[in-house]
């Protein structure tokens, strides 16, 4: 049996995750209309460092599923489709800056650092949005999400949720952390 190591998966681990990902490909249809298992798992094979982010987004509880292909750059959009905000990713700032801005009670992480560290991005509002298109997500959760530059100098930071049939777009400290609020990553394969 072959370990994994920095940023790649042993290959028994790299089996088990591409066929929990196929199962939930399968089981989640209306998300990725028009798309073909084989030429994704395909793709992902052929990028180790991808299918050890995707690893990271399960084991946090993101429940990766793949929700797009952009034809431009021919990549699969996978994006955290777990109901709620992952459960592994939540009590954390906005960024380091937030963090360090913090008097008392610092959480131990942050989404900007955690989502560099998984090799994925935060989602942006308009992500967001398109996600809620394929499914009620984040009912009872929020998500942290990627603040414009001049929201962030002022100190503040975007989130979302999902709440009386609307999409809501929130602002706070960055600072702020709160144990419902996590944050939701994209990865391009």
């Amino acid at each position: 049996m072959a370990k994994s190591t920095k940023n790649s998966l042993g290959k028994e681990q790299s089996l088990k995750l591409l066929n929990q990902l196929k199962v939930r490909f399968e089981q989640n249809k209306t998300r990725h209309k028009d798309l073909e298992w084989g030429a994704i798992e395909a793709k992902l094979l052929a990028a180790p460092d991808k299918l050890w982010s995707l690893n990271e987004m399960e084991q946090s509880g993101g429940e990766p599923d793949v929700i797009g292909y952009d034809a431009t750059s021919k990549a699969y959009i996978f994006a955290d489709c777990s109901a709620e905000s992952p459960i592994g990713r939540r009590s954390i700032c906005y960024d380091r800056e937030g963090l360090a801005s913090r008097k008392e009670n610092r959480p131990e992480h942050t989404a900007a650092e955690m989502a560099a560290e998984m090799g994925i991005t935060l989602m942006t509002e308009a992500e967001y949005r398109d996600l809620q298109k394929l499914g009620n997500f984040d009912t009872k959760t929020s998500s942290w999400l990627q603040t414009p530059a001049n929201i962030r100098k002022l100190g503040g930071a975007l989130f979302g949720d999902y709440r009386y049939g609307t999409v809501f777009i929130y602002h706070n400290g960055a600072q702020s952390y709160y144990s419902s609020r996590g944050f939701r990553g994209l990865l391009r394969v």
